[in-house]
């Protein structure tokens, strides 16, 4: 139930505040949250990405590490704030530097997957959808009003 734009805004100012400069790479070859952070990763100076579907999923991924290995994932995005995607952003930008990162702040709420599956089916369908294996990975230029 998050926009997008102020997800992404959140991430953005998380890795910031740690002092890292953040790259917005759009990765057409697939849907999957694991490997679009791998591939993100790969891309990365530091060697740490996010990937992120429109669902909201997040991925914390590092280059070396196998695709399906990753140093955080948020899967429940329908329980997440905007706070815990500044915490994610935060986070990535720690892992990048090598510091100790902080738990993710956490909403329980056992009824939300529910309130939403029908909506993120949907935004996953679309997504996949768009999924081009022969269009390269895309950086983005983001600018926030």
């Amino acid at each position: 139930g998050l926009p997008h734009h102020k997800v992404l805004k959140e991430m953005i100012l998380g890795i910031e505040e740690e002092g890292i400069n953040a790259r917005v790479i759009k990765i057409y070859e697939t849907s999957d949250c694991a490997f679009i952070g791998h591939k993100a990763a790969q891309l990365s100076g530091s060697g740490v990405a996010i990937g992120i579907q429109s669902k909201g999923t997040v991925v914390i991924h590092q280059k070396d590490l196998p695709p399906l290995n990753n140093l955080e994932l948020l899967s429940q995005a329908s329980n997440a704030t905007l706070e815990t995607y500044r915490t994610l952003g935060r986070n990535a930008a720690r892992y990048a530097k090598g510091n100790p990162t902080v738990p993710l702040p956490t909403i329980i709420d056992n009824m939300a997957r529910l309130k939403f599956i029908v909506q993120t089916t949907l935004m996953h369908m679309k997504e996949t959808g768009q999924v081009n294996r022969n269009l390269p990975p895309k950086e983005l230029k983001i600018t926030f009003l």
